[in-house]
């Protein structure tokens, strides 16, 4: 059984003689070749040399022929912010600015970056679509939306949910026509990658998302292919509604407890797939640290329908000596057997150097936001940039408000994400207080608390 076998019957949710494995190569793909994220995002050519060399490294069973959740914004009117070593970011959004879906520009194949992506999809299905699962990786609806309609969006699912619904139907079909072209031009797997689903109650999953999904997951199952539904942040209260979802896999990140998901994804007789942390371990840690994750990950969700991957978009200089590791432990039966012999264990980081602030201060309100680097993470962005309008906004008379980003990226970030005690991403934090855990607070409710916190300031 090959790579793209195992991949397929795991999607399925069936037994396979061991776990598939899937990083998830993005951006990464040009760290592997010597190109910045821009150069490779733009370049089928790059795209293909840099999958082949992931291919190469990491003896995949799949691999995304590309990771970039903005390739329908840009098409449909967002403006992208690019940069070296991360995927491009929204930085506008056309509904926002007066745009309705009837003047959005029209959504084809000819249109921005999607030439790019379905020509490296065609050369890579020759040049190894025998071998190993190629997945075509599109814009969840919801995250779509968000796009096209900016933070208000949460508050307008109250005010306004049948506008919202309306956007939601129109970004349906986009994620429909995406997958007709993938299918189309050689994926195996289709994935609705929808990381802003982390943010919403099961409830307002239940009205705004699933419908949406089942109708993308149906469409893709009537063409004859198969899907999966990408997710991340803490979905532990979304899980049960996104397992009764129509798709046929459901892939989570590191936030997600694997021993519970396991038994959840067995009963629901779904694929699953998961977690291993990507900056602790893969950015972070050492050869031996990744192993040990990898492993342990392995070992909890055993065969019946798992998929080993990354918890989202390798960061672009992830030490390719790290993935290789992971390999080995997929791999290399000895080589677990003697992780699991060893049991070594690393020397755990206090952080006795990283000082919180004076929180007590007087005339000054800090705002934390610990994040995964919200020029990457689509969840991190929104709640960085509902921060910083909230901090504008809110009337403070003479209290300052300082808005901080701690990106768990870098070793300061994952010290103040312990000294703060926050356990879920995207949280933010007022004057040391955590408020508001992998949830986009709507501006009303983030300015309220912004002013409760200065008004104390000023006794």
């Amino acid at each position: 059984m090959n790579g793209k076998e195992l991949i397929l019957k795991a999607t399925r949710g069936e037994a396979t003689p061991r776990a598939a494995w899937l990083p998830f190569v993005g951006c990464h793909g040009g760290f592997l070749i010597g190109k910045t994220a821009t150069e490779y995002l733009k370049s089928a050519a790059l795209i293909v040399e840099g999958t082949k060399k992931a291919k190469e490294l990491y003896k995949p069973d799949g691999l995304p022929f590309c990771f970039d959740l903005q390739i329908e914004a840009e098409v449909l009117g967002c403006d992208l912010h690019w940069a070296d070593d991360v995927p491009p970011s929204v930085t506008t959004h056309p509904l926002e600015q007066g745009k309705t879906l009837a003047t959005l520009p029209a959504f084809e194949e000819t249109k921005g970056r999607i030439p790019v992506v379905l020509e490296a999809l065609r050369m890579l299905k020759k040049e190894m679509g025998d071998d190993i699962a190629l997945y075509g990786l599109l814009c969840g609806p919801f995250t779509l939306a968000l796009h096209l309609v900016g933070n208000d969006i949460f508050l307008k699912m109250f005010d306004n949910p049948d506008d919202i619904k309306e956007v939601m139907e129109y970004c349906t079909r986009i994620a429909c026509k995406m997958s007709d072209w993938y299918l189309r031009d050689g994926s195996d797997v289709v994935a609705i990658v929808d990381p802003m689903t982390s943010q919403i109650s099961p409830d307002m999953f239940e009205e705004f998302v699933a419908p949406y999904v089942n109708k993308v997951c149906d469409h893709i199952r009537a063409k004859g292919g198969l899907s999966a539904l990408f997710v991340c942040g803490d979905v532990t209260r979304n899980l049960e509604p996104m397992l009764a979802t129509t798709c046929d896999a459901l892939h989570v990140d590191e936030q997600i407890d694997m021993a519970a998901f396991t038994t959840l994804a067995t009963a629901a007789k779904k694929g699953f797939g998961g977690n291993i942390p990507l900056t602790v371990a893969l950015l972070l840690g050492t050869e031996d640290s990744c192993q040990r994750a990898a492993l342990s990950i392995l070992d909890t969700c055993g065969s019946q329908g798992f998929i080993l991957a990354p918890g989202c978009d390798l960061p672009y200089n992830v030490p390719p000596k790290n993935l290789e590791a992971v390999t080995k432990m997929v791999h290399d039966t000895y080589a677990r057997d003697t992780v699991r012999a060893t049991k070594s264990v690393e020397a755990s980081d206090a952080f006795d150097d990283i000082i919180l602030p004076d929180y007590t201060k007087k005339g000054v309100v800090r705002v934390d936001l610990i994040t995964l680097d919200s020029t990457s993470c689509a969840p991190c962005q929104y709640m960085t940039d509902a921060a910083e309008r909230a901090a504008k906004a809110a009337k403070t008379g003479d209290v300052k408000v300082e808005v901080v980003e701690h990106k768990i990226k870098v070793r300061e970030g994952i010290g103040m994400m312990v000294k703060l005690g926050v356990k879920a991403l995207p949280t933010l934090c007022i004057d040391g207080n955590v408020l508001f855990i992998s949830l986009i607070p709507d501006q009303p409710t983030l300015i309220a608390a912004i002013e409760k916190a200065a008004a104390q300031k000023q006794m």
